[in-house]
């Protein structure tokens, strides 16, 4: 792949040249990303080209994503997914324009398939047999939807704790689930070891450097579908900071490709038990370990796998990063579904909160244009979401009944 040019690290921007699969920087063991020979692309990909493409997915970036073909796998719609036009909440708020993306509309009904679709098809490239994850639930069932009845097998570590949702994603898509009896980092702990000790391709947000290529797929689409119109601020949950980290390399390059003229703020929404990279982005930079106690299981990190690079996203941006309690994420589920009609996962709401939160503080003064993402579908935790809204009214099936219940509803 003549494009791509090698690696480049996220903490002390050493290169190394293209090569199989870096899982970190051979000088100071910090992640790594993708760099491209833009000059070379630009002649390849325009608003005209993309213009013309009839393909709906994130295939259409092609020509900067690390693959030797387009489509590589026979795989559902991945990307391209919807972006809602909320006036009636931008007035309420104060916002001139407000857009909620729905990403739970993906195939496994998460973001995390832009970054599988790209790690599948990466590892398919190279031979591989044996893919394996560490998740709090969602990127493993991506990985799993995406490899089934692929010649991969996929090894899934999760906490104990993941939701019952998540874990029969899994099981329906034939992994092999691991179920760590300890938290998330345990779990990347032990799946680093076995895929060293065993050979396999690890897939690990922030170890693997093509997760982020998938995912800043998303930053591309937003242009697109806002008529290359760069929204003034974009507000995404944070967890291990990978999402975070692509959405800016996405929006990074399409300024070099001469794309778009203007960068975006981004703004890192995180639960308060889980947010070492509000915590880094407010004080002296650096992410320290954090409990990582949150009800939104996906983003409950304690030491983010991608953190540095999601500091510098926020910072160069000049964005900002807002935390959010329990209760708030539990509030923002039925609030956003009222507002967007659209069911959230509580990381996915996380961010609704963290924007009603902003703007409530007066942080979205001028703003034009913000938009939410959300990164997964209500149904991965139905538990959650029935916290937020109490229970059915009880009934017997006697007419009378119901018309005192009806007296009591006022209805």
């Amino acid at each position: 792949m003549a494009r791509i040019l090698g690696f480049q690290c996220v903490a002390c921007a050493g290169e190394l040249p293209p090569c199989r699969t870096p899982y970190a920087c051979p000088a100071c063991g910090a992640n790594l990303q993708v760099v491209y020979d833009y000059r070379a692309i630009r002649g390849r990909i325009s608003r005209r080209s993309l213009a013309r493409d009839q393909d709906r997915s994130l295939w259409r970036y092609w020509e900067v994503l690390p693959l030797a073909r387009r489509c590589p796998m026979s795989v559902p719609q991945i990307g391209w997914t919807p972006l809602y036009s909320l006036p009636a909440a931008a007035r309420e708020l104060g916002l001139s324009r407000l857009f909620v993306k729905d990403d739970g509309r993906n195939p496994s009904a998460s973001f995390k398939d832009r970054a599988n679709a790209v790690v599948v098809s990466r590892a398919l490239e190279l031979g591989e047999k044996v893919v394996a994850t560490a998740s709090t639930g969602n990127a493993a069932s991506s990985l799993a939807c995406l490899a089934a009845g692929l010649p991969l097998r996929t090894v899934i570590f999760v906490p104990q704790t993941a939701p019952e949702a998540k874990i029969a994603q899994l099981l329906v898509f034939g992994a092999t689930v691991i179920a760590v009896r300890g938290t998330y980092d345990d779990a990347c702990e032990l799946c680093g070891r076995a895929a060293r000790e065993y050979g396999w391709y690890d897939r690990s947000t922030g170890v693997n450097p093509f997760t982020r290529e998938g995912k800043k797929t998303a930053a591309f689409e937003l242009c697109e579908q806002l008529g290359w119109d760069v929204p003034d601020v974009i507000f995404v949950p944070v967890g291990d900071g990978n999402i975070i980290s692509g959405i800016w390399k996405g929006f990074t390059e399409l300024q070099s490709l001469g794309l778009v003229d203007k960068l975006p703020r981004l703004v890192a929404a995180q639960a308060a038990g889980s947010a070492a990279v509000a915590r880094a982005v407010e004080g002296d930079g650096v992410v320290r370990r954090v409990s990582g106690r949150t009800v939104a299981d996906s983003i409950s990190v304690s030491l983010p796998r991608d953190g540095l690079a999601a500091v510098a996203a926020v910072r160069r941006s000049q964005g900002f990063a807002v935390t959010v309690t329990d209760a708030e994420i539990i509030s923002a589920i039925p609030d956003l579904a009222r507002a967007a009609k659209v069911f959230a996962e509580p990381a996915a709401a996380a961010a609704w909160a963290g924007m009603k939160k902003a703007a409530a503080a007066g942080r979205l003064r001028g703003c034009r244009t913000a938009v939410v993402l959300v990164t997964g579908n209500g149904l991965k935790d139905v538990a959650s979401a029935r916290k937020s809204v109490g229970r059915p009214h009880g009934v017997a099936a006697d007419f009378g009944e119901f018309k005192r219940l009806v007296r009591k509803l006022d209805l």
